[in-house]
């Protein structure tokens, strides 16, 4: 059974990730996943063309020596949808961008196709965290704080230590959860800001600088340590100044040699799509599983959230014979 290509491009209606590499700008990740995308849809065969009735001339020879034209008629293929004629079936398709990474850095780039742009304006929008992995190296500071910018100090190091980094990463993050709450808009001695607080849902509602959640070393083998951090409303470079202020604050210097995003959202790097992965199929499959993750997330939210009353409320309005209906 031949599928329709319009049902196929229905079911692109979503968010999914891919895997950005170092090196590469999200531009040129961006274009590769609409060119895959578009090609692969005007590879599916279109539908039979439709018939229409033709009637052929013809002429035949008499007894008499005369001659006679008689009209045949016939079905033959409408050549208005022939595909030299009526083209490929689709010229553009809508990829969006969600929190973008420069061309240095490497990670989770969520993209959205046809509505699913829509949903990815929400995702932009709701001050979600977001988890970077940072390499970083002392004993040398840099014009920009990464690995390829111009070398600008030199200075020792062999006087850090583990027990100094964390002290300094636990006082960094005291800081910038007073930013948190500063920028929350809770009333710090109401039931609400300690139960968002339990939940690690205590997030920035209005336009905020860069703020750190969370912030802990992983790794630390002089002169190289890796850094995990949480944060909202960051950028690659204000991560990367992030290592630099590191190695001030310990008595030397630091530079950044890697910025890794490991979750954007809902999505973790086992939701992104690798190179050999950015396929029609592959995709329409993650674009799925995000849907009913995001679904089961939902339908959590509003149930964590629910008071008794309203619980009361709802199982009567259900007993009633109304239900509610979850858009696919």
């Amino acid at each position: 059974m031949r599928v329709p290509v319009s049902w196929l491009f229905q079911r692109l209606d979503g968010l999914f990730a891919v895997y950005k590499p170092p090196g590469v700008h999200w531009k040129l990740v961006r274009d590769t996943v609409e060119a895959n995308v578009l090609k692969a849809l005007n590879s599916v065969p279109p539908p039979a063309p439709q018939q229409q009735v033709k009637f052929i001339p013809s002429s035949t020879q008499g007894l008499d020596g005369s001659t006679e034209l008689t009209l045949t008629a016939t079905s033959v293929p409408a050549l208005v949808d022939h595909p030299l004629v009526k083209g490929p079936q689709f010229h553009k398709v809508r990829v969006g961008v969600g929190h973008r990474l420069d061309a240095l850095s490497s990670g989770i780039l969520v993209l959205a196709v046809g509505q699913g742009n829509k949903w990815l304006t929400g995702l932009q929008s709701s001050h979600v965290t977001r988890d970077y992995t940072l390499e970083g190296e002392f004993g040398k500071a840099t014009e920009d704080f990464s690995h390829t910018g111009r070398l600008i100090e030199r200075s020792t190091y062999d006087h850090i230590t583990r027990d100094n980094l964390e002290r300094l990463l636990a006082v960094m993050q005291g800081a910038n959860h007073k930013a948190l709450l500063l920028y929350s808009n809770v009333d710090l001695c109401s039931q609400e800001a300690y139960e968002l607080a339990v939940k690690g849902s205590l997030l920035p509602q209005e336009k905020s600088p860069p703020i750190l959640t969370g912030l802990r070393c992983l790794h630390f083998q002089p002169p190289k340590f890796t850094l995990e951090v949480q944060c909202v409303n960051e950028t690659q470079r204000f991560l990367r100044k992030l290592v630099h202020e590191v190695g001030l604050e310990l008595r030397s210097t630091a530079h950044c040699t890697g910025v890794r995003r490991i979750r954007d959202g809902p999505f973790t790097l086992k939701d992104a799509l690798t190179h050999k992965h950015w396929t029609l199929p592959a995709i329409t499959e993650a674009i799925k599983q995000s849907r009913s993750a995001w679904k089961k997330q939902a339908a959590k939210d509003s149930s964590s959230l629910r008071t008794p009353q309203t619980q009361n409320k709802q199982e009567d309005h259900t007993s009633n014979g109304a239900s509610a209906a979850v858009p696919d």
